[in-house]
């Protein structure tokens, strides 16, 4: 029981696009042969004075609503830029490469990285023909995953996440049932009864948040990479993730500064879960990988001791990216 990213937290969250589909939740992108024969792209249509014949292909292309990033492309002159725009109140890494091209070059040479600011937007990579008197065409796919790999997780005293009277942990760091991947090994999953408000146990910005999936079993290919959750960003770049909140029971929105113990949801049993419980973990990103960081934790009594419940077990295949897994 824990969240790992969708690719996001599905673990990351990976955006496949035809060569250059614009912001929005819906694109176009067109394409003809101009009047040299070559073929063209773009945002608009082509003027008629622009066409060899009336052909104007249409390619359409929706953006999932839950994407954490966007990809645009443009065209300067005669080359594409290929943009990534950040939807997130968090940073975002990304990855860019061809997954088809014919006849083009990239500068730089893809796959290529970077890293998009919160709310922002990064040109990562120009495409031209390699030969301009012959035609040619591309497809580029677009991974992302949350967090800055730049980030270094420093020592902090988080506080316990909930009021509630006892503190009963189901599983801890390493716990063979789902602590057991790179992304959640150091999570902390505390049984606490459905509808327990949840508190922020570290300041820092609401970076992604889900709050509309009502189911939970153990089919691990159907519940491995949904739950309800909540991410938040703190100072040192270091990612808080509170997972299988109960359905609506979200209670901040994205772009939020939240405080130190601030109420921000209700606990509940979403997701590839047993029973209610709160899977909390602190996440870095090392380079196109979600990495879990051990914490300190107090509750009234003092630090609370989370022991390593057995030796780590062969790594179970990660949700993607961007989203809470297990």
């Amino acid at each position: 029981m824990k969240p790992a990213p969708r690719a996001i937290l599905l673990c990351v969250a990976t955006a496949v696009m035809l060569a250059g589909a614009v912001p929005g939740e819906a694109a176009r992108l067109y394409r003809w042969k101009d009047k040299q024969g070559y073929t063209q792209y773009g945002d608009r249509p082509p003027e008629a004075g622009e066409l060899v014949d009336a052909s104007v292909d249409v390619l359409r292309f929706h953006n999932t609503p839950s994407a954490l990033v966007r990809l645009r492309l443009e065209r300067s002159g005669m080359r594409y830029q290929a943009w990534a725009d950040n939807l997130l109140h968090g940073p975002v890494e990304v990855r860019l490469g061809f997954k088809r091209d014919s006849n083009v070059t990239a500068q730089p040479l893809l796959p290529a990285t970077a890293v998009v600011p919160a709310r922002s937007s990064v040109l990562v990579a120009s495409i031209a023909m390699r030969d301009p008197m012959r035609g040619g065409d591309f497809e580029l796919a677009l991974d992302s995953l949350p967090g800055d790999p730049a980030a270094h997780a420093q020592d902090y005293e988080y506080r316990l996440p909930f009021e509630y009277g006892r503190v009963r942990v189901d599983q801890g760091p390493g716990g063979g049932f789902s602590h057991n991947d790179t992304q959640n090994l150091h999570a902390i999953d505390f049984a606490v009864p459905e509808g327990t408000p949840i508190l922020a146990a570290r300041e820092g910005m609401v970076m992604q948040v889900e709050s509309d999936f009502d189911k939970a079993g153990l089919n691990r290919e159907r519940y491995g990479g949904r739950a309800n959750f909540i991410r938040i960003v703190h100072g040192d770049g270091s990612m808080a993730v509170y997972a299988h909140l109960k359905p609506e029971g979200v209670q901040v929105r994205e772009g939020q500064y939240v405080r130190k113990g601030q109420r921000i949801g209700l606990s509940g049993n979403t997701g590839f879960s047993t029973a209610p419980h709160l899977h909390f973990v602190i996440q870095v990103n090392r380079g196109m990988s979600l990495e879990s960081v051990p914490f300190r934790m107090f509750g009234p009594l003092g630090q609370l001791q989370f022991p390593r419940q057995q030796a780590e077990a062969p790594p179970l295949a990660p949700a993607p990216a961007g989203r809470p897994g297990p």
